[in-house]
This record gives C-alpha cells, structure tokens and sequence, in this order.
C-alpha cells in the first residue's frame, strides 16, 4: 500500500465531494483527515512545533538569541489563511503561547504551525509562497 498515494487520493475526494471529515483503517493503518474553513485547501493536521532547545552558533562563534519556530516539515510557507487575509504575524508584534503563526502546506495537508513561546516576533526569515526545509528557522521570538 502506497501510503502517501492513498492519503493525496483521499484527500482529494475530501475536497470533491465537499465533505468534512474521513476516517480511513486499512490493514493495520487508521487515520482522519478532517476540513477547517480558515485554511484555503481546506485541510488540517496537527503538527508539532519543534521547540529550539538551545542558542544556535553561526559559523562566526557568535551565538544568536531569542527562540526559533522551525518548520517541522518540508513544504511551502504561508503567513496569512488565505491570499486576501492579513499574514497571522509581522515583525515587532507581541504573541502568547499558542497562537497560529503560519501554516505550512506539505502533500495538500495545510499544518497550522503553533508558537511554543511568548514574546516579540523580531524576524520572518521566510517570505510567503517560498520553500521549507524539515528544522529550518521560520521565525525568531525575543
């Protein structure tokens, strides 16, 4: 069984047949793919944000500050639910721990990523649209 083909297949009837929610079992695998509005494609999975554990060092010795979203996934970054929609985050804005700050789109799934922290959002390194690698700085919290 082709996981990833039988996932994409799914959820493409998801998205044709206008429907909310599909629980799959098959074999020894079970899953749920389930529509939210917000989201353009209209999936969602949870996905957890991998928390930056300590200061990251550059190549140079110096030690940069402050807390790092990383993508927990490869796929395409998106600031904002939808192209006529305010990004969820710009620089200098105050977030609280769990608030949605971006959504990264990997096989037609759109992942609402999560802050771990609260603070100042003091970088975007990643402009909407563009490619992310898995454990790549997204944004930075001071």
């Amino acid at each position: 069984m082709d996981i990833i083909k039988t996932v994409n297949e799914i959820a493409d009837i998801l998205n044709e047949k206008n429907l909310s929610k599909i629980s799959v079992k098959a074999d020894s695998i079970e899953f749920c793919i389930e529509a939210k509005q917000a989201v353009p494609v209209n999936f969602a999975a949870p996905v957890p944000v991998i928390p930056a554990s300590s200061p990251i060092t550059s190549v140079s010795g110096s030690a940069e500050t402050g807390s790092f979203i990383k993508s927990p996934i490869v796929g395409t970054f998106y600031a904002a639910p939808a192209a006529d929609k305010p990004p969820f985050i710009k620089v200098g804005d105050r977030i609280e721990k769990g608030k949605v700050v971006c959504i990264v789109e990997s096989m037609k799934l759109m992942n609402e990523i999560i802050s771990e922290y609260n603070g100042t959002v003091a970088e975007i390194y990643v402009k909407d649209g563009e490619a992310v690698e898995y454990d790549q700085k997204m944004i930075k919290i001071t």
